[in-house]
């Protein structure tokens, strides 16, 4: 049937064996010609009606050679030199319709064009018309008109106006099919009236008006057809809403009113046409509502519920045969990248994009998806939509539906490069069964869901009072709980609380979903009504943003780990329910227990603050807070784990400080330089920057805890007198003053994530009273003619963190010869003796309550003596051994002291022992909110052993 089709048409096609166009176009045969029109009827029709302006299209340009936009909107410019009117414009709009169409259709199935090629060339096309019509209607409008004038979007100054058109669906993502209509909205940046018209009309009515005429120029059926089926359902209000509205009014209706499907709809929304540097501005207002901060896993509700939708339409009107919305077609692909996009878009910024298969990409990189499964969605997905494109090349008909006749049967088979339509259907088969499967995979109906995850009914009932008191207490008892009846009385005072009375029936719904799957989950701990009372916090945090009980309900896992790490420590669940966030760190069971790297920590970082300028200083600042809970978090989990040994935990606890600081360094220079200029050397070059952050203390030592604060101080190598070269320049005494200032400020200042670290200043030279930032000549100064004895004993623990490299390097050489400076050691070791005294006075245990209480740090056998006795022996031996300065931590110290003979190697390995011991249980307190007092008989090996080398080092 298919040969006789051919030889049917191919006399009328090409006359009589040779047609005028067939020469033009280099490299085309006859046999090309019968295999294009054995595919498509449109493709022969448009020869045997329209043979001129196919001769007119390939002397243009071959059909061998690639349809790219640049030359659709080159080959527009020709058609636009005819056009005097809006008639003739509508005709020629549809002219060059019929010769973009049979080029890409003609490519598209004789497969001299891929995928790609196509959905960039019809989305190029589309663009193209769009913005052709636009320009010329919008001149002629102003003409009758007037000119609509308002306030610039970018500068705010008074200004010519002109329309945005957002493309939706898949002309947004350039994914649009070759027979495809089009979803637009039209907007326009604001309230105005037209000015050098016969009348003013006000700006609205004016863009209305040119809505309108675009819609006709594209939509309307003429003798010429049409160019685009024009689809406005998606603007706000959709029929019955206003057909252009400015930037403020969207704003405000997806702020306000804004539905789960419109977030959905929005993801590939993009600036098609009208003014691209306004239409910038229009869709950063509105990516708030598309891409929440936080991961929002209700996006799975909603897009179950738009499927089960479809799924019902799919059967009702019998299309199951449909490629696109049938069971494992292309809304299934679209909706499962689509829910990571809606899901963790606000988060990684590498799903902000439209297309499709370059989001498959990224969900791998991300590792949200495995290997195995994108593959085969991308596979299926290239497959449905060349499928797709068969199917409507044909006829040039907008079509998803799979043929029923055999003539057609035969023509997509041969499109599709199979032998038979059986082939064709078998290959169709396998793809859609593999997206099905992947698709209930991810996002299962709630009928699925309920058979997977059906519960024990008590659990419902105890949430929900259906059974009294009593047997609510008793239920909760049989089931593990070790307190029923305290754990019963928190229920109930949450489940009558104001907040959830007021609860909105959404919300409600959630909450009642949630609590039985988390009773259940308390049960796998130890000590459940213990682990409840601490998970109550979070639940009561997020009772007003209920996508978190989503993101649990969702995800199995994660819920295990809450209880799991909410029952080993309070601390972590205290974390949490401050900042609820911190969940999405528990989907990834393999990440949370094995905590990135320094180099990865800082790429981490890195890609997050890509997106997020430097002068918006308070998302700054609250992505900095985020990153670093997140990260901690993770360590936090991997010590409790046992996967990170205290030593790797306070590295990490240190990499992330570091890390951090290195960030604000540069956020607060930059932030300085867009005011004054770059301060300037001596040989009149301006410096990046030659400030430093030097650490003391924990951060020095690389000992970092949970909870511990940075003892910084800063210092700079530039010239004081020198000024910067900015507009407004400054000396640079006075810029590197408020580099440190805006640095203490971003560290320390409280923002709704909390505090990034608390800062102590007080090391630096002459204390409080001294200059918040020294100068390195005047810091060497001070260390060597006024610093106390405690001072050089801090610098021991002192080292470069963040900041110029050269700076660094200076200070490292620096402190390694004030530590190298010969001293008195009998003098020395009196003046460490009575500081620790004075210290162990005020910091330690009171005489009566030592039998009862013992302080692990400041008591008799603690970790401050250690930490003197190192000190002292490097301030007394490095003038004899100078390898000693190379480390600033007490671990490594101790083991260069027994090394080169200071102090005895054995001694050496027991304190070092001992510290470790002692820092640990403070490290596992931490994490158990405790303080750092434990019962008055702890640890009496290491305190008897700690106190007599005090002993032996200091007092003999």
């Amino acid at each position: 049937m298919l040969a006789g089709d051919v030889a049917a048409c191919w006399s009328s096609a090409i006359g009589d064996g040779h047609a005028p166009w067939m020469t033009a176009s280099e490299g085309l045969s006859e046999d090309d010609v019968a295999n294009a029109i054995a595919r498509s009827v449109f493709l022969k029709q448009t020869l045997e009606r329209h043979p001129e302006q196919v001769e007119a299209l390939v002397l243009s340009r071959s059909l061998r050679e690639p349809t790219t936009p640049d030359y659709l909107k080159q080959r527009w410019q020709e058609y636009l030199t005819d056009v005097s009117d809006e008639l003739s414009l509508h005709a020629a709009l549809r002219r060059f319709r019929r010769e973009s169409q049979f080029r890409i259709i003609w490519r598209d199935l004789m497969r001299w064009a891929d995928l790609h090629e196509t959905m960039a060339a019809t989305s190029g096309f589309a663009e193209t018309c769009i913005q052709g019509a636009l320009d010329w209607l919008y001149e002629d409008t102003c003409e009758q008109s007037g000119t609509p004038w308002g306030a610039d979007p970018v500068t705010g100054e008074e200004a010519p106006q002109s329309m945005v058109v957002l493309g939706m669906g898949k002309l947004g993502g350039r994914e649009l099919n070759v027979s495809s209509d089009i979803d637009l909205i039209f907007a326009f940046p604001g309230k105005g009236e037209t000015r050098g018209g016969p009348r003013s009309i006000d700006n609205q009515q004016f863009f209305i008006r040119l809505g309108q005429r675009l819609i006709q120029a594209l939509d309307q059926i003429t003798a010429d057809g049409f160019v685009f089926r024009v689809d406005m359902r998606l603007r706000p209000y959709g029929q019955s809403g206003a057909l252009a509205l400015s930037f403020a009014a969207l704003e405000t209706y997806y702020q306000d009113q804004g539905r789960d499907w419109e977030r959905y709809a929005m993801v590939k929304a993009r600036v098609v046409a009208g003014d691209e540097r306004a239409g910038q501005v229009l869709m950063e207002s509105l990516r708030p509502f598309v891409y929440r901060k936080y991961v929002d896993f209700s996006a799975f509700e909603s897009l179950r519920s738009m499927k089960a939708m479809i799924g019902r339409e799919v059967r009702r009107k019998g299309l199951e045969n449909n490629i696109k919305l049938g069971s494992g077609g292309i809304r299934e692909i679209e909706f499962v990248v689509q829910a990571f996009q809606l899901i963790r878009g606000g988060r990684d910024r590498e799903l902000q994009q439209r297309e499709l298969l370059v989001i498959l990409k990224e969900l791998e990189a991300l590792e949200l998806l495995p290997s195995h499964v994108v593959r085969e969605l991308r596979d299926a997905y290239v497959f449905l939509r060349d499928l797709e494109h068969a199917l409507q090349g044909v006829e040039d008909k907008q079509t998803q539906l799979l043929p029923d006749d055999e003539l057609t049967q035969a023509r997509v088979a041969l499109i599709m490069g199979f032998e038979n339509w059986e082939a064709c259907v078998q290959e169709l088969e396998a793809h859609r069964e593999r997206v099905a499967r992947h698709f209930a995979d991810i996002i299962a109906t709630e009928e699925e869901e309920q058979e997977a995850g059906a519960l024990e009914e008590g659990w419902h009932e105890v949430w929900l009072a259906e059974m009294d008191g009593e047997a609510s207490r008793q239920w909760l008892e049989e089931h593990g709980f070790e307190d029923p009846v305290d754990s019963y009385e928190l229920l109930c005072n949450l489940r009558d609380s104001r907040t959830i009375q007021v609860m909105q029936t959404q919300g409600r719904k959630r909450l009642n979903q949630f609590m039985p799957v988390l009773l259940e989950a308390l049960t796998q701990v130890d000590e459940p009504s213990q682990t409840l009372a601490r998970v109550l916090q979070l639940v009561e945090a997020i009772l007003r943003r209920t996508a978190y009980m989503v993101l649990l309900l969702e995800n199995p896992g994660a819920r295990t780990q809450l209880v799991k790490l909410c029952s080993e420590s309070p601390w972590i669940a205290r974390q949490l329910a401050e900042t609820p966030l911190l969940l999405d760190e528990l989907l990834n069971a393999e990440s949370l227990y094995h905590p990135p790297a320094k180099e990865e920590l800082q790429d981490d970082l890195r890609q997050q603050m890509l997106r997020i300028p430097f002068e918006d200083l308070e998302e700054q600042m609250e992505s900095l807070r985020h990153f670093k809970k997140a990260h901690i978090l993770r360590v936090a989990a991997s010590e409790l784990k046992g996967t990170l040994p205290l030593m790797k935990v306070s590295d990490y606890l240190t990499w992330i400080a570091e890390v951090v600081l290195d960030h604000v360094v540069d956020v607060a220079f930059a932030n300085l330089v867009s005011r004054h200029g770059y301060p300037r050397r001596a040989d009149g070059s301006a410096c990046d920057t030659d400030f430093a952050i030097i650490g003391y203390g924990k951060l020095g030592g690389i000992e970092l805890g949970y909870t511990s604060d940075l003892d910084l101080v800063f210092v700079h190598n530039a010239d004081p007198e020198l000024a910067s070269d900015g507009d407004r320049p400054i000396d640079n005494a006075i810029f590197y003053t408020r580099l440190g200032q805006r640095i203490v400020h971003i560290l320390s200042t409280q923002t709704p994530s909390g505090q990034l670290y608390e800062v102590d200043m007080r090391l630096r030279p002459s204390g409080n009273s001294g200059l918040l930032v020294s100068t390195l000549p005047a810091f060497e100064k001070y260390q060597r003619n006024d610093a106390w004895t405690w001072e050089h004993q801090a610098l021991a623990r002192a080292r470069g963190v963040a900041g110029c490299r050269t700076t660094l390097a200076d200070f490292e050489t620096l402190r390694h010869d004030l530590l190298c400076q010969r001293r008195d050691r009998g003098s020395l070791r009196t003046e460490v003796v009575d500081m620790r005294e004075k210290m162990r006075a005020s910091l330690g245990t009171p005489e009566g309550q030592r039998n009862e209480t013992f302080h692990i740090k400041h008591d008799n056998g603690g970790i401050v003596d250690i930490e003197f006795m190192v000190q002292y022996l490097m301030l007394a031996y490095c003038s004899d051994h100078p390898e000693l300065t190379q480390w600033s931590d007490n671990i490594r110290q101790l083991e260069e002291l027994g090394r080169v003979g200071v102090i005895d190697m054995e001694d050496a390995g027991k304190l070092r022992e001992s510290y470790i011991t002692l820092r640990s249980t403070i490290h596992r307190r931490a994490l158990q909110n405790l303080n750092s007092q434990v019962e008055g008989d702890a640890f009496p090996e290491e305190r008897a052993y700690i106190s007599g080398m005090w002993q032996a080092v200091m007092i003999d």
